[in-house]
């Protein structure tokens, strides 16, 4: 039987993960390994970022987990119930915004998503219009609602299809790159919806190439490259696992820059009176004084906190592809 058990319902820690995987495997035909072992958790009532370069297995892992595609090996259970084979009974639970959406671009947005509506076998048609205006109105597509969806830009695209993954009260949102293609502004309020929907109690599973947006709007994330996962846990954990940048404020960086150098700082960068650094295994004291010695004017020494970006370098010894 497919019912989650007691102990699959609760852990013994609290609530057990809306996602987990065990070995989760897919390899293509031609021997391409797309996914290679991953073990992944998803905490109930987080906000969980993917994170990992092009090709680095995060589109597949997510078809995976939608019982869109099989595994080669490996289990995968979303909100408690095995992946794919019980695919009818979860995704009337999941909302999914995945590769961008779907829609017809000679019907308007509301009736995109009045389509949408009538295909879920359990949507009440008599309250129907009102859900989609309700959804409409939470991502800010209202006034756009009667034109046509072949003249909607991509953001608008991309808040209509989010649009169509609230339809219904979901356990559990996944989001393909969410913001991409809206503005400045629309990011925010995208962010802030997620947050919303955070707070109202669904787990929120997104994958983004803007470290930043994961930083400031993530609970918890989890990094893959090469198909493999290299960690995983709360935001603030990975980004405390890293070493910060050493920074020196000075109006005589070509000489900080040497001086650091000589006290042993590694990876030394100058940009206007900024001279940066890896932080040293020595005192900063020392540093300081050294700076000091050499007649080197310092404004200002400080170590600051290593950002998630640098999370990501320390642990893949590569640089983010945006177009992952």
């Amino acid at each position: 039987m497919d019912a989650p058990s007691a102990t699959e319902r609760r852990g013994d820690d609290g609530p057990a993960p809306v996602i987990a995987t065990r070995g989760l495997t897919k390899r293509y035909r031609g021997g391409q390994l797309a996914v290679d072992g991953l073990d992944l958790t998803v905490p109930a009532g987080s906000v969980f970022g993917f994170l990992g370069p092009n090709g680095s297995g995060k589109t597949t892992t997510i078809r995976m987990l939608m019982g869109l595609i099989a595994p080669t090996s490996g289990t995968a259970r979303v909100l408690g119930r095995p992946m794919p084979r019980a695919t009818r009974a979860v995704l009337p639970q999941v909302g999914a915004l995945i590769e961008g959406p779907a829609l017809y671009g000679f019907l308007s947005g509301r009736d995109n998503l009045l389509r949408y509506d009538a295909a879920d076998p359990t949507a009440d048609p008599r309250t129907r219009r009102a859900r989609v205006a309700a959804a409409l109105d939470r991502v800010g597509l209202t006034a756009a609602a009667g034109k046509k969806a072949r003249a909607y830009s991509l953001g608008m695209k991309q808040r209509l299809g989010l649009a169509a993954a609230l339809l219904q009260p979901r356990r559990l949102l996944v989001l393909d790159e969410p913001t991409n293609g809206l503005d400045p502004q629309g990011m925010r309020e995208i962010r802030s919806l997620v947050r919303e929907l955070a707070s109202d109690g669904t787990t929120v599973f997104l994958s983004s190439h803007l470290l930043d947006e994961i930083e400031q709007v993530c609970t918890h994330a989890a990094v893959m490259t090469r198909g493999r996962l290299v960690t995983q846990g709360s935001v603030a954990d990975l980004a405390a696992g890293a070493r910060g940048r050493l920074v020196v404020l000075t109006p005589d960086p070509g000489d900080a820059a040497r001086v650091l150098k000589e006290q042993g700082v590694g990876d030394v960068g100058a940009d206007g009176d900024r001279v940066t650094g890896e932080p040293p295994e020595r005192d900063l004291a020392e540093v300081t004084a050294a700076l000091v010695t050499a007649g080197v004017r310092v404004r200002g020494l400080t170590v600051e906190r290593a950002s998630l970006e640098d999370a990501f370098v320390a642990l893949t010894g590569e640089g983010f592809d945006v177009a992952g």
